[in-house]
């Protein structure tokens, strides 16, 4: 599948390389997989630009499972891969330079926030998203069950209610819970305005702090005098977990995570995502549209398929809390 673009002059082209390798300190790395086939079998190779909001360990394990499920299909690509490290410039930087790279055939979009920057510039192409909260409220589609455009993709919306419903099944004298998000986030905040009316209907009162960047989420936490803490699926915050986890430990109060990664990486318990299979589907979306000719105008949103209960028992015990044996039968164990 080739752009739907005419090619650019080769000085565009190489002004944008340049700029795209100052913009993220690092040059575009490439990676190949497989031996190419499209769907009646003729060989071809493709390249797809992978941009990505921050590191950490969702995103990155979205990324992962996007890459498996094309190496699965067989298809020989070459990646472009970017991270904008939660800058608003580096992401308009990127956009830009791969909106003006004609050999790009279509882009992964690694969060809300660039799947914004992305979308914005980027329309003669596909443009897939995954970890995006509310695609809608983001603006990227026109809604889940018709896109409208060139964008489409996975949500990783969480079962707020539900998550917020552990607070009492394991801190049952709970009388309040604290929440961290980034104030500039469409995906944040769609998340904490689902968690204030659950918080009520269990009896919690509820504490907000916002951050802007991962530096402030220390302070953020150290702020906090609450019986738990929820983290939703924020850049951010997620970012700086570690901060939010050795705070907990010390004031013996548990942490309940927006998903599995972050239960793996020390928080007590969720009703969570597996980011690996949201990027794998959203893989193979990629792999229907590069190879089958399928138009993301018509591909509805896809959600996960199958959320789990992720387990820290390790973490509940340095929180001071225990699993009652219920929530245990069944549930996904993780971390240490």
């Amino acid at each position: 599948m080739k752009s739907l673009t005419l090619p650019r002059a080769l000085t565009a082209l190489a002004a944008s390389a340049l700029l795209l390798a100052g913009c993220t300190g690092t040059p575009a790395t490439t990676q190949t997989a497989g031996a190419g086939a499209t769907g009646d079998g003729a060989a071809s190779s493709y390249t797809i630009g992978v941009a990505q909001y921050v590191t950490h360990s969702s995103l990155d394990a979205a990324v992962t499972g996007f890459k498996e499920a094309i190496a699965d299909a067989g298809l020989t690509v070459t990646y472009n891969d970017q991270n904008q490290n939660a800058d608003p410039g580096t992401g308009t930087a990127i956009a830009n330079t791969f909106r003006d790279d004609a050999d790009i055939d279509l882009v992964l979009a690694v969060a809300t926030p660039t799947a914004q920057a992305i979308a914005q510039v980027l329309t003669d192409r596909p443009v897939l998203f995954t970890a995006v909260t509310d695609p809608v409220a983001a603006r990227l589609v026109d809604s889940l069950e018709a896109p409208g455009g060139n964008v489409t993709g996975t949500t990783d919306m969480n079962p707020v209610a539900d998550q917020i419903a552990l607070v009492k099944q394991i801190k049952p004298d709970a009388a309040s819970i604290g929440i961290i998000y980034s104030s500039g986030e469409v995906n944040s905040e769609v998340q904490v305005e689902a968690a204030r009316p659950a918080a009520e209907a269990e009896g919690l009162t509820v504490q907000e702090v916002t951050v802007t960047n991962t530096a402030e989420v220390e302070q953020a936490v150290n702020s906090l005098n609450v019986d738990a803490i929820y983290v939703p699926t924020d850049n951010n915050v997620v970012s700086g977990l570690g901060s939010v986890i050795r705070y907990a430990e010390a004031q013996q109060i548990p942490v309940i995570a927006g998903e599995g990664d972050s239960v793996a990486n020390g928080a007590v318990i969720t009703y969570g995502l597996d980011y690996t299979e949201l990027g794998r589907q959203v893989g193979e979306m990629a792999v229907a549209i590069l190879t089958e000719g399928a138009d993301p105008a018509t591909m509805p949103v896809e959600t996960q398929r199958e959320p789990k209960l992720y387990v820290n028992e390790a973490a509940a015990a340095r929180m001071g809390v225990t699993i009652p044996a219920e929530l245990l039968t069944g549930a996904e164990l993780v971390g240490s």
